[in-house]
């Protein structure tokens, strides 16, 4: 695929951080002219894959979030977030609609579900405390 333009960015992993990461992406992507639900969609998966960064990945302390994003072609995007948190124990579990390891009960575990359903990839890889990388691919309809 050929890449048409890319964007890299850096956060500490502060929950405030998350709304930016959302406006920052949509920001990139608007270049793209894509519908309001594409750019909705967009928005709530790198919400989602910073919000686990930020309570999973890192859960008590602050880190570093990574985000790369490009744009393939004329219409695919391609979203990488990454962390070097505390890492995924079984990923297939992860993704399991309702499987949370949040202590607290204030987390419903359908981070990586959500992400799946508003994207055409999802990809994750993660390894214990060395930490998770998130990709996330969607063509956008071009009108």
């Amino acid at each position: 695929m050929l890449l048409k333009n890319e964007m890299k960015l850096q956060i500490p992993s502060r929950s405030f951080n998350e709304s930016f990461a959302r406006v920052a992406i949509s920001s990139f992507f608007a270049q793209l002219d894509p519908t309001i639900d594409e750019i909705s969609d967009i928005k709530t998966a790198v919400s989602e894959a910073v919000t686990n960064s930020i309570v999973h990945g890192y859960e008590n302390s602050i880190g570093t979030i990574y985000i790369h994003a490009k744009i393939l072609d004329e219409n695919t995007i391609y979203i990488k977030i990454r962390d070097r948190g505390r890492g995924i124990e079984n990923v297939e579990k992860a993704k399991e609609p309702m499987f949370t390891t949040c202590k607290t009960g204030e987390r419903s575990g359908l981070g990586f579900t959500v992400m799946q359903s508003f994207m055409d990839k999802l990809r994750i890889t993660s390894k214990i405390g060395k930490g998770t990388t998130v990709i996330l691919i969607k063509t956008l309809n071009k009108r």
